[in-house]
């Protein structure tokens, strides 16, 4: 066969709404230390946009408790880069911080440990985010790269800024990035259909 097969499109990322991320983030109980320690990975994931494997890898050295500045080294590609947690996802990271340390042991060098002090594995992440998915009754599949596509897209759809997005994603080439652009049109398109259908019935009924 000569005929060039065609490419076929990029499907579009899921991402959860501001409803399921509630939910979602409500299922761990914080006043377990492993509540605690779950809620704030998802959180961390959600508001910052962190890959499964630097959030497990998170260090406690290259986060700032002040400012809410992470450095995320040896993301994938070996690059390093900075990205900021907001207010409420660092005062949260500070009390995680204080209850480690009364809980498990004061000189801990990953942010995410069991209970023991070691390092999570990313297995049981992935578990567990399904885990909570479930639990919260959303429909979609949850997993840690969701929670990645939900900050994307957030971003973006407030900010429009794809240079920024691609910096914070830690993308090599910005068409990997551009795919958000096209889940917020998208929406846009929905949106702009519906109000002009409920415009032209407001003219019917005026007529």
């Amino acid at each position: 066969m000569n005929a060039k097969r065609r490419r076929q499109p990029k499907k579009l990322p899921e991402f959860l709404t501001e409803g399921e991320v509630t939910a979602l983030v409500r299922q761990p109980n914080p006043r377990y230390p492993t509540g605690e320690r779950n809620r704030l990975m998802m959180i961390v994931m959600l508001d910052a946009g962190l890959r499964l494997a630097e959030t497990v890898a998170l260090r406690w050295r290259d986060v700032d408790l002040n400012t809410g500045r992470v450095m995320v080294r040896q993301g994938k590609g070996a690059k390093d880069r900075v990205v900021w947690l907001g207010p409420d996802a660092t005062d949260l990271m500070r009390s995680w911080r204080q209850r480690q340390a009364e809980k498990i042991g004061g000189d801990l060098e990953n942010v995410f440990t069991t209970l023991d002090g070691k390092p999570l594995q990313r297995r049981y992440v992935q578990a567990m985010v399904e885990r909570y998915g479930v639990r919260a009754g959303i429909e979609k599949h949850v997993h840690p790269h969701l929670l990645r596509h939900t900050y994307a897209t957030a971003f973006y759809r407030e900010t429009h800024n794809l240079r920024h997005l691609q910096a914070n994603l830690g993308h090599s080439d910005l068409s990997t990035t551009s795919i958000y652009t096209h889940v917020v049109d998208t929406e846009r398109e929905a949106e702009s259909r519906s109000f002009r259908h409920a415009a032209a019935l407001v003219g019917a009924v005026a007529g």
